[in-house]
């Protein structure tokens, strides 16, 4: 045994994971000297290391676009009608906002105060606040409109009404989770 392989070897020996594939490739004369050749220029760690991954845990779940109620008194869509009415951006706007802005106004529909929400196969949804929300949620899913329904039912549901609001999803789903 030349002392090329003895090193390849003693190295293997530090990583029990490849010995059998090599093992295997060394029974084979013809690849022999060209597995020895690449595999000397390889340096084995001393032992199995892998990144950490950080993961961090919450107290509490996060939910994006959550709307519990309107801190600021104003309903979610406040800007959006206003820059729809007047053609003005908000105080501080960034350019990005004003692009989204520009982007909103396809889809926004502004009829007196009232503000719709066009989409191409439901027509006009009506943008309601948040008590306006709460209350649709509970006639929908238990008042009048009766069947208990899961959470994705309602929403789909709550459309096929006429209404919209952007946490439409999550709240149901929220919704129905207390409810059950």
């Amino acid at each position: 045994m030349s002392s090329k392989e003895y090193s390849v070897e003693e190295q293997l020996k530090k990583t029990p994971a490849l010995i059998s594939i090599m093992d295997l490739l060394m029974s084979c004369d013809s690849h022999k000297d060209a597995l020895l050749k690449v595999l000397s220029g390889i340096s084995v760690p001393n032992k199995n290391y892998i990144d950490p991954i950080e993961v961090e845990i919450r107290d509490q779940h996060a939910y994006c676009f959550h709307v519990d109620g309107e801190p600021d008194g104003k309903p979610w869509y406040h800007d959006i009608r206003k820059f729809l009415a007047s053609r003005e951006y908000p105080e501080n706007a960034t350019n990005g906002q004003k692009r989204a802005f520009g982007r909103l106004q396809n889809h926004f529909f502004l009829n007196g105060e009232v503000l719709y929400r066009s989409t191409l196969d439901l027509g006009l949804l009506r943008c309601v606040n948040a008590a306006e929300a709460t209350k649709l949620l509970d006639e929908i899913h238990a008042g009048t409109c009766r069947p208990h329904m899961n959470e994705f039912t309602l929403a789909k549901k709550i459309l096929r009404a006429g209404y919209f609001w952007m946490t439409m999803e999550s709240d149901s789903i929220r919704y129905v989770q207390k409810c059950h």
